[in-house]
């Protein structure tokens, strides 16, 4: 993918945390009300391909993004992941993280969190 043809390198979409290297802001398809990503300021397909500084600082912004969406929906938890190629899932090819707030009752069964992903695989 060329840069200037990704929706993540420009965002026209409120910033919701910085720092050097990332950028935090609402997902356009959420999963629920307050789902936001951190992405890196720089191009890569994955967060695996950024080097330590990059990813550390995408990591280090989920913090301060936690307590803006802490504020102003007030979620009960988060789930926090990244979908790195592919067969996991992932559809804009620049590294992101999802940080999706979740609400009590929000599904019937939250038990397993992430591990749903693979749906038989949840239970344990």
């Amino acid at each position: 993918m060329n840069p200037s043809d990704c929706i993540f390198c420009k965002p026209k979409r409120e910033i919701l945390a910085e720092n050097k290297y990332a950028l935090a802001f609402f997902d356009s398809y959420p999963v629920s009300r307050g789902h936001a990503l951190v992405v890196p300021r720089r191009h890569a397909r994955t967060i695996f391909d950024l080097p330590d500084e990059e990813y550390a600082d995408c990591f280090r912004l989920v913090l301060p993004l936690k307590e803006v969406l802490l504020a102003r929906f007030a979620p009960d938890g988060f789930n926090v992941g990244a979908n790195c190629g592919e067969a996991a899932g992932q559809s804009v090819w620049h590294a992101h993280i999802h940080v999706i707030p979740r609400y009590a009752g929000d599904v019937p069964n939250p038990r397993g969190g992430v591990r749903g992903v693979i749906p038989h695989k949840a239970a344990y």
